[in-house]
């Protein structure tokens, strides 16, 4: 393996449980005869307008026009207040000594933003990818391609870290080796067989186990 590809939400930040909650919040005030919770169950990894529109898919009703921007600038402020980095996250990446980049289906200032206030920054450089940048989203592989492309890296000589069964699609489609993390707080219970189900190879639940399993892993078939 030659480079190390992270998804940022739930990976290397623990906003998922953050924006799941403001989303679930935000919703349930417009639409308060729906039972919300639900309706987003399960969608780490998603991205807000994939989120609304699943709702409004189920709810066959059109949420009020600008509620996409209200609810990202609900999520900003509240990542601003509350993000953290997932425990022992810097130590497991300088231990590895390897290339790594982000992927993350967040769009790029957020991105940035995040490992600016997890102090991850000069980890990663100008590695930041985002689904911005590409037709579709994850589940899509598009932005997985693109980040291999931009880097010049084989996708068979990439290494993921994901924590949804979204993010663990794409990277396989994409033909990269996956490891799933199910270390951060939005996990469900069963986690760890969904991601196994997708193609995971390995799952892990603490980052201070990445480093001996990055070391270790040889090129595999994809």
């Amino acid at each position: 393996m030659e480079l190390l590809i992270c998804d940022c939400d739930g990976v290397l930040v623990d906003s998922e449980i953050i924006a799941m909650r403001v989303v679930e919040r935000e919703l349930a005030a417009r639409l308060p005869d729906v039972d919300v919770p639900s309706l987003v169950y399960d969608t780490a990894g998603m991205t807000t307008a994939a989120i609304l529109e699943r709702v409004q898919r189920h709810t066959q009703r059109a949420l009020p026009g600008g509620t996409l921007e209200q609810i990202r600038l609900a999520v900003d402020r509240a990542l601003d207040e509350e993000l953290e980095p997932l425990p022992g996250v810097r130590m497991a990446l300088d231990t590895i000594r390897m290339a790594k980049a982000v992927v993350s289906n967040s769009s790029l200032p957020r991105v940035k933003h995040a490992l600016a206030r997890a102090e991850l920054t000069a980890v990663f450089g100008e590695r930041v990818f985002s689904a911005d940048s590409v037709a579709k989203p994850k589940p899509a592989p598009d932005v997985y391609r693109h980040a291999a492309n931009a880097l010049a890296a084989p996708p068979a000589r990439c290494l993921v870290v994901e924590d949804s069964v979204t993010g663990v699609t794409a990277a396989r489609l994409a033909g990269m080796s996956v490891i799933g993390f199910t270390g951060a707080s939005h996990v469900v219970h069963d986690q760890e067989q969904r991601l196994l189900k997708v193609g995971a190879l390995a799952v892990i639940d603490r980052m201070d186990l990445l480093p001996e399993l990055v070391d270790s892993w040889s090129v595999r078939e994809v």
